[in-house]
């Protein structure tokens, strides 16, 4: 399920009651645990934390004219879902699933990059906080060039 909402408040207000609360908790311990770079936007109908053009002004490979995607938050039908791009790349996938034991007793319910949660109180929140700190915009970068983006 897409939101349309433009920004990242009409989006929290779109969303259920029993919703709000953990989406801007979750919102909150991304975004207050980021390095500086990242910019904060809707993008595909998500809270997402994206390189903006100012840094980055090649764009998103797929779609140039979009900043490039690295964390974004939904709170779909029937569970929340956190993409993590970086996952599908490196060592930080082997890090994630070593600390999640630490963090949660729910078994890791996670595809390549998304890790969906049904109940919103299983959400580990400082263990994405944890996550959010480990990558600079310019490390993502430089990930997302060697792995994601299409050499010409």
């Amino acid at each position: 399920m897409q939101s349309s909402a433009k920004n990242v408040d009409e989006y929290l207000q779109s969303l259920p009651a029993e919703r709000i609360s953990i989406m801007k908790e979750l919102r909150d311990k991304i975004g207050g645990n980021l390095p500086t770079g990242f910019e904060e936007t809707m993008q595909y109908g998500m809270i997402s934390y994206v390189v903006p053009h100012t840094i980055y002004p090649a764009g998103y490979h797929c779609k140039p004219s979009d900043a490039v995607p690295f964390i974004s938050i939904a709170s779909q039908k029937n569970h929340i879902s956190i993409y993590h791009m970086a996952m599908y790349a490196g060592e930080l996938l082997e890090w994630f699933e070593a600390e999640w034991p630490k963090y949660s007793s729910k078994k890791l319910d996670m595809g390549k990059s998304c890790i969906r949660f049904k109940k919103p109180e299983d959400i580990p929140l400082d263990l994405f906080g944890a996550l959010a700190t480990k990558i600079t915009p310019a490390a993502w970068i430089e990930i997302y060039e060697m792995n994601f983006k299409h050499k010409k």
